[in-house]
């Protein structure tokens, strides 16, 4: 807005969306209501911008859904992600070796919510570019952003102390790993093909056998799908300026309120992406404040 960026902010929920620009106070905010899941919803978001602007410059897809629920203590959430990530930083991790869980809380996932949030994180990114495209487009600098998180990369990575990203999988399912891996054969049919086996698995109540993430396990592969349509989405549009990046853990609902960041720090990256100069990186995957990290 400090730009004079004309923002349509948008959400589900209306009469969040509605307070959400009424406390901006900007004559440069709008809302609309759009619900990621819902293709007629995202029609007539698609019809407001082309009828009201004609054009549009840049997309932030930061829709998403955590795929689980918190049982008792909430500070659980915070604790199993440093686990997860500290599980990653070595393909040798022992069970024993990891943090100790502290808190008395309980992480419930169940195949429902996982659906619910492959639909909403990866399929509702991907229904929201694939709309705007042809108006992104009409812009001499269109952009795409999509908020994904570091547990969504095929290897994790060390930044802060708190949580010990390093150079293991998250993932161990072989065949998934190969297939993100190659980038010039990735397709979109390819990754819902993964997100499809790892739905199956699900619901089997075989994901550990198969090599998928147990704890956090459909958030993870939702964002692990997103970076991969990314890159997709960046080789096919090179006119556009693409990429996606994890903007920290911040305190959010979806991390129920947990996060250290406040929403003000952690959109500073993903704005930075949005106004990128002509000839910017794309196809790239970020960490906080525009450092580009490997996928």
């Amino acid at each position: 807005m400090e730009k004079g960026v004309m923002v349509v902010l948008t959400a589900r929920d209306e009469k969040r969306g509605v307070e959400a620009v009424e406390k901006l106070q900007s004559s440069l905010v709008v809302f609309h209501q759009v619900d990621v899941v819902d293709p007629q919803s995202v029609s007539s978001l698609v019809n407001f911008i082309k009828s009201n602007y004609g054009k549009l410059d840049i997309l932030v897809n930061n829709a998403g859904v955590n795929g689980l629920m918190v049982e008792g203590d909430v500070s659980i959430l915070p604790e199993v992600i440093e686990r997860e990530a500290f599980r990653g930083s070595s393909d040798t991790t022992e069970e024993n070796e990891l943090p100790p869980i502290k808190s008395n809380g309980k992480l419930i996932e169940n195949f429902e919510w996982a659906e619910e949030c492959i639909r909403t994180n990866y399929y509702g990114a991907k229904t929201m570019v694939d709309a705007f495209i042809p108006l992104l487009l009409l812009s001499p600098l269109p952009r795409i952003v999509n908020v994904s998180s570091l547990l969504g990369k095929i290897k994790v990575y060390q930044k802060q102390p708190l949580y010990l990203y390093g150079s293991g999988k998250l993932v161990s399912n072989e065949w998934a790993i190969k297939a993100l891996s190659d980038e010039k054969s990735l397709t979109t049919e390819k990754v819902d093909e993964i997100v499809n086996e790892f739905l199956c698995a699900f619901k089997e109540g075989v994901l550990e056998e198969k090599g998928w993430p147990i704890d956090l396990a459909a958030y993870k592969v939702s964002k692990v799908a997103m970076n991969a349509h990314t890159r997709i989405v960046a080789q096919k549009y090179s006119s556009i300026c693409v990429n996606c990046i994890c903007p920290g853990f911040v305190n959010t609902d979806i991390t129920c309120n947990t996060g250290p960041m406040t929403p003000e720090e952690a959109a500073k990256g993903p704005i930075g992406l949005a106004l990128l100069p002509d000839g910017g990186p794309s196809g790239h995957f970020f960490y906080r404040k525009n450092i580009p990290i490997s996928f």
